[in-house]
């Protein structure tokens, strides 16, 4: 399939070819789910922590006498009924993640890239250079473009620095290498513009 190639300007200066198995598939949206998922499962560290009965401090030492005070028997300080004491089945550091074969991976990105083009949400630029690194520069010609936030998806190690710098003062705005694609980002913004050099490269990964 055949789709525009744009400048910053929104206007047209050729075409590119995409390959109908990674940009015109059926979606999944229970697959894009179950990547987020991973990805959010990834993410999060884990860190919370407790102090079981043998981490607290205290004694082992039964507190008072078995019989005769009108208490409840206890043989230690530090059960989680006293002050101070350990916490009952609390959390401890743990791994979040979960596996996702390689398969499941390259559909769910798939799904998303074909989601966003069918929604006419997926723009591919010819190139993210621009002259100037003032935002106000770059804030006329994405005015040309109606979006609520917007990932620009590059192909260099680093974008244009001109554009970095512009790009960084606007506010729901993203840059991303093409290697970092992933499924929450091309869902969680409205647009995504896709540099013309990074479409190879974004075929090669999921073919």
């Amino acid at each position: 399939m055949k789709k525009p190639v744009l400048n910053l300007k929104n206007k047209e200066v050729g075409n590119v070819e995409l390959d109908n198995n990674i940009f015109g598939i059926k979606t999944f949206p229970d697959i894009i789910h179950q990547y987020i998922r991973y990805q959010n499962a990834k993410s999060r560290q884990g860190s919370h922590k407790t102090k079981t009965r043998s981490e607290v401090s205290g004694r082992s030492k039964k507190p008072f006498s078995q019989k005769g005070t009108g208490n409840a028997r206890q043989g230690s300080s530090k059960p989680p009924n006293f002050r101070g004491g350990a916490v009952s089945m609390g959390p401890v550091n743990r791994d979040h993640s979960f596996k996702l074969n390689k398969k499941e991976k390259k559909l769910a990105l798939k799904s998303a890239l074909s989601t966003k083009l069918s929604e006419d949400k997926l723009i591919f630029i010819d190139s993210f250079k621009i002259d100037s690194f003032k935002t106000k520069e770059l804030s006329k010609y994405l005015k040309n473009f109606a979006y609520s936030s917007a990932l620009f998806v590059h192909a260099e190690k680093e974008i244009d620095n001109n554009f970095k710098l512009a790009s960084s003062n606007i506010p729901k705005i993203s840059v991303l290498n093409d290697k970092g694609i992933n499924v929450k980002d091309l869902i969680t913004f409205d647009k995504v513009f896709i540099e013309q050099k990074s479409i190879d490269e974004i075929s090669k990964r999921l073919l």
